[in-house]
């Protein structure tokens, strides 16, 4: 069985954007929750980074703080350099 992936740090960025726009538009979390169908222990959840949660549920957030989902994910993100790939080391 593999291991489920789970990067805590990527998670607070966004829970720390969702924070910013959801200050900023004056919404609170039982708004999120009329707004999206999920229960106030799923929200409270999502936004406390307990939560490793799906991009359906970015989806729902983004229409509930009323923002394109890009938003949701405009933040610094340092890009891991891998090694060449198997084509670029087979050099085709």
């Amino acid at each position: 069985m593999a291991k489920q992936y789970r990067n805590q740090e990527f998670i607070d960025k966004i829970i720390k954007r969702i924070e910013e726009i959801r200050l900023h538009r004056g919404i609170v979390q039982e708004d999120i929750v009329e707004r999206t169908g999920f229960t106030q222990k799923q929200v409270w959840l999502m936004l406390s980074g307990k939560s490793n949660f799906a991009i359906s549920h970015l989806e729902a957030l983004a229409h509930a703080l009323e923002v394109h989902p890009r938003e949701l994910l405009n933040f610094d993100f340092d890009q891991i350099k891998h090694p060449p790939t198997r084509k670029e080391r087979k050099g085709k």
